[in-house]
Formats: C-alpha cells, structure tokens, sequence
C-alpha cells in the first residue's frame, strides 16, 4: 500500500503535463494582452503624428505664401515670385524623393542579424546535443 503522501509516477507526469500547459496558456494570455496595448499604444501614436503632420502642411503652406508675397513685393511681380519658390521646392523634393528611393529597397527589411543568430543556436543546440 503506498503511503498518503507518495504519488505515483504516471500522476507526477500528468501533473506536470497540466501545469505546463497552463503556464503556457497564461503566457499566451500574457502575450495577447501586451500585444494588444502595444497596438493600441501605436495606433494612438501614429494618430497624432498624423494630426501633425496636417497642421505642419498647413503652416507650411502658410510660410510659402508668405514667402512668395515677400518676394512678389521685391520683384513687383507675382508670378515670377510663385515661379521661382515653387520651382526650388519642386527641385527639393525632387531630390528627396530620388534620396528616399536610392534608401529604399526590400533587401533592408531581411533579418540578417536573426538568421545568423538562429544558426548560432543552432549550432550550440547541436554541439550540446552531440557531446
């Protein structure tokens, strides 16, 4: 007869089975939930950067009327003042967006620092595994 505290090996084992898939199931519970504030922490941020960005595209509009009023007043001329800050602004985004394609390229979004780490591992797992 066993004794009132010893259990046996097959109980040890499925106690064991369980509170591992309940830890599991409480960090995917975990992880569901910081995901979820994390996207709502971005969306949040990206709405405001947003908003931002809309009012900074007004002031500027508001700046390079101005600009082109000033120098309307120098030249005595309106359309030679629109002509000349829109063509410099035409040739600098011209330039950043030639600037911003040359940055841009699908093989900057490969993980290479992530792959040579898993093969690291593995590796180790390997050697570990061997010896």
């Amino acid at each position: 007869m066993a004794e009132p505290g010893l259990r046996s090996i097959p109980t040890l084992v499925g106690d064991a089975i369980r509170e591992l898939r309940d830890l599991v199931g409480g960090e995917i519970a975990l992880f569901r939930t910081e995901l979820a504030l994390s996207v709502h922490h971005i969306s949040l941020g990206l709405s405001l950067l947003l908003m931002a960005a809309v009012f900074a595209i007004a002031g500027l509009f508001t700046l390079l009327l101005a600009l082109v009023k000033g120098i309307a007043v120098l030249l005595q001329s309106d359309a030679l003042a629109a002509l000349i800050v829109g063509g410099d602004f035409l040739l600098l985004a011209i330039g950043l967006g030639l600037f911003g394609r040359s940055k841009t390229s699908l093989s900057t979004l490969e993980p290479t620092r992530t792959g040579r780490q898993v093969k690291q591992d593995a590796k180790v797992l390997t050697e570990r595994i061997d010896t």
